[in-house]
């Protein structure tokens, strides 16, 4: 394929939303370098937005098929970076990034994408898996890098391989009655997991369930969610950038990881409820974009890549945006293109070069139907 027929046949309406929310987390950033001391993270951010550009040509030229016989090999390969990092210096009580000089390297943003491109890899063509004893190796490829994640301790990255491996599952044909009894199992090991928490994380699953609406600033975890929600609120309908208006209690703008974790915040202190309306819609938009990529591709590498790709951003979107309004427990994970940092944006960009690779090489020459068995 020429180059002038890969750049007609790119999906440029998914290109557009993902720079839509690039240059909108930007602003949000922007209003953080405003309100908190620290470094200029809006010039780091638009350097690493500047380095990431040739990555996505990469991952987009390079057609995405050639990557499908080393896909397990880079996967195998990115796990010892997940062992690294545990004996990294501590930040903010975890040890999840391997410092480069200039970079910090998160091996977790890495891995997801191996992990994803791994198991696309082993599900396509095969119907082991819709037998219960054929979830084994699935299930395997999965909660290694899970269980690694959860030792530095990195809970939120951690919850996005589950949803990951059960949305590629069905695309490729799992049963229902599995699914349903996986999810029971799941429900009933509950307990189990809740007993291996650590504290910090049974602290902050507690403090959802004890928010109240209107109470002073509390202490402790419930901080986080009173904070976020507070600086949501101060937007208003508009937001500061066009109402004009500030508040002289600087306690209030207050907010840990405001640039990385809890950049949608700014985003609705900046441009108010519309601009957070517009921010979730566009997400919306370019999911759909996504999955409809995933319908329309013929081959079955490619479309569990862009399943995978997807409900990775999404359940990266639901859970962020559910923290910042108290609707979910507040875990550590970055919304997609928006929040500050290299690692995030650099492989979050690799994804896209290869949701848009998918988009423009969609008829790939197969012989028969994808997941169709007896």
């Amino acid at each position: 394929m020429s180059t002038v027929e890969l750049l007609r046949r790119v999906p440029w309406l998914v290109v557009g939303c993902a720079v839509a929310l690039l240059a909108i987390g930007l602003t949000g950033i922007a209003r953080a370098d405003e309100l908190y001391d620290g470094p200029d993270l809006f010039g780091k951010q638009v350097t690493y937005a500047l380095l990431s550009i040739p990555a996505l040509a990469v991952t987009l030229v390079i057609p995405y098929r050639a990557w499908k016989p080393i896909s397990h090999l880079l996967f195998i390969g990115s796990l010892p970076l997940l062992i690294v990092v545990l004996f990294m210096e501590k930040r903010g009580g975890a040890r999840c990034w391997i410092q480069f000089g200039y970079f910090d390297l998160q091996p977790s943003e890495v891995v997801k994408l191996t992990f994803i491109l791994a198991l696309a890899q082993y599900l396509m063509y095969r119907d082991n898996f819709r037998r219960l004893t054929g979830l084994f190796a699935p299930f395997v490829i999965t909660l290694v890098p899970l269980a690694l994640i959860l030792l530095e301790p990195d809970l939120g990255s951690a919850l996005l391989f589950v949803p990951v491996l059960f949305a590629m599952l069905f695309a490729a044909g799992m049963r229902w009655r599995h699914m349903m009894l996986v999810g029971v199992l799941g429900l009933a090991m509950s307990p189990v997991f809740w007993v291996k928490m650590s504290t910090e994380q049974k602290s902050r699953i507690i403090a959802l369930f004890a928010q109240v609406d209107g109470e002073p600033n509390p202490g402790g975890d419930r901080w986080h969610q009173h904070q976020s929600k507070t600086v949501l609120a101060l937007g208003g309908l508009w937001g500061s950038e066009f109402s004009g208006m500030r508040i002289d209690d600087v306690d209030a703008y207050r907010l840990f990881a405001a640039q990385s974790d809890f950049v949608f915040c700014l985003v609705g202190e900046r441009w108010g409820l519309i601009g957070t309306a517009i921010t979730l819609g566009l997400y919306v938009v370019l999911f759909s974009l996504g999955l409809r990529i995933a319908a329309r591709t013929h081959e079955p590498f490619g479309r569990l890549i862009a399943v995978g790709i997807v409900t990775l951003w999404g359940t990266q979107t639901i859970i962020n945006t559910g923290m910042t309004v108290g609707l979910l427990p507040v875990v550590g994970i970055t919304l997609p293109l928006m929040s500050s940092g290299g690692s995030s944006l650099l492989m979050t960009t690799v994804g896209l070069g290869l949701l848009l690779n998918v988009g423009a090489r969609p008829g790939y020459e197969v012989t028969g139907e994808p997941f169709v068995f007896e």
